[in-house]
């Protein structure tokens, strides 16, 4: 996707406004010499940043304007290591807000809609995110942040909720809930926009159908604004992303070269208006894709496909590269199995293991049907894995993110 001329104006207007903040992005700048992006090529010299050089600025060195502009931080929902402290200026908070907004739009969304929020508020961006874009909307918000899923769904049938909005695990969760409790005919859900996580074709096809909706898989990260800087259309054929305040790139994860059109990559955003902390050719680590052409929609905002994984989810067991997206692939293959599947690798007498867990009904024999996931496992990657068989139901749910990979080697 070549980079436009204004949007290189914008990124020099970036340029500019970091190096006068002497902020951490503005000396790697004047230390490389840059004060000036002219053309394509010179944006490609720009240096990337990766997530621990927003780590070694914390807590505010990031910060590109005078601290009294800054009216809020968030903070990536990571677990290990130093937080990244983002910075928001009054207008970066109500430029986020227009692009959620816009992806409640390209959802069918109206001011009419009963949004219930059920993602995480505080430092996290996702539940915030989603009630600034449905009250710059217009439409009534119903603000319940996670957990206590009887209230839930309590409030779920009491005030109508028309749209969920949740990470995928949560919504498999209240899906299956509503299952066990008879109670989808009280339920006036129309829409589910979902982000945070990965999530394949098997666990969106369930949830749409066991919850009677439509879904729109939302894009973002807390070091980009958060949820919102794009959105899949009513045509499922990639998430729109808004070019009027991120550049996006596809790079090889392994040479930072840019691929093609078309080609699977990783994911890099510099932002262009944003003010309290611009990033510049962030790598995400998110692997996608430009879907190229235009949309049936008929948007000329561009697209990227649904994320396929992270560069940096990659095992080494035995010998051999695993993705947790091509044992994910192997197990959509087999209708008996559900959604849902656990990966353990440990370290036993001197050699690595991976254990599969996998749901299914009573309706097939366990034992036969472990030996023909690995065997098929064992043709795709190379090695045989321990594959056991559970009922549905039994591996766990989530109301934030599911942990589908477990390492033990390193524990």
């Amino acid at each position: 996707m070549q980079i436009r001329e204004e949007q290189l104006e914008q990124v020099n207007q970036q340029v500019r406004r970091l190096i006068a903040s002497h902020n951490f992005y503005g000396k790697r700048l004047q230390e490389a010499g840059i004060t000036e992006v002219k053309n394509t090529e010179d944006f490609l010299r720009l240096p990337f940043s990766e997530k621990q050089d927003l780590r070694d600025a914390y807590p505010l060195g990031l910060m590109a304007v005078p601290e009294e502009k800054i009216v809020r931080i968030h903070s990536s929902s990571g677990t290990t290591g130093t937080p990244v402290i983002i910075p928001y200026t009054a207008k970066d908070v109500d430029d986020w807000g227009e692009m959620f907004k816009r992806c409640y739009e390209f959802a069918g969304i109206t001011n009419r809609d009963r949004i219930q929020i059920t993602p995480g508020y505080g430092l996290w961006t996702a539940g915030i995110g989603f009630q600034n874009g449905a009250e710059k909307l217009g439409a009534m918000v119903v603000p319940m942040g996670p957990g206590n899923t009887d209230k839930q769904l309590q409030f779920m049938m009491d005030m109508k909720t028309t749209v969920l909005t949740a990470t995928s695990s949560y919504a498999l969760l209240l899906a299956e809930e509503i299952g066990k409790r008879g109670i989808k005919d009280r339920i006036c859900l129309k829409k589910g926009v979902i982000g945070s996580e990965r999530w394949g074709k098997k666990m969106r096809e369930r949830i749409a159908r066991e919850l009677g909706i439509e879904l729109y898989d939302i894009y973002g990260l807390t070091e980009i604004y958060g949820p919102g800087i794009g959105i899949s259309c009513k045509y499922d054929t990639g998430m729109h992303y808004w070019d009027d305040y991120i550049y996006l790139e596809i790079i090889d994860p392994e040479t930072g070269k840019s691929v093609p059109d078309g080609e699977y990559g990783e994911i890099v955003i510099t932002t262009l208006v944003k003010e309290g902390a611009p990033l510049i050719r962030f790598r995400t680590h998110d692997i996608s894709r430009i879907v190229p052409g235009t949309c049936p929609c008929g948007s000329r905002f561009p697209r990227i496909d649904t994320l396929v994984g992270r560069s940096d989810d990659m095992l080494k067991i035995k010998g051999v590269n695993v993705f947790p997206k091509q044992i994910e692939e192997i197990l959509q293959t087999f209708p008996e199995l559900s959604s849902e599947y656990q990966i353990r690798i440990s370290h036993l007498d001197g050699k690595d293991t991976m254990r599969i867990y996998v749901e299914t009904n009573g309706s097939v024999d366990f034992q036969e049907m472990a030996g023909r996931v690995a065997h098929r496992v064992k043709s795709r990657i190379g090695f045989t894995p321990i594959v056991k068989v559970v009922e549905l139901g039994l591996l766990p749910r989530s109301e934030k993110k599911t942990k589908r990979v477990i390492d033990e080697r390193f524990s």
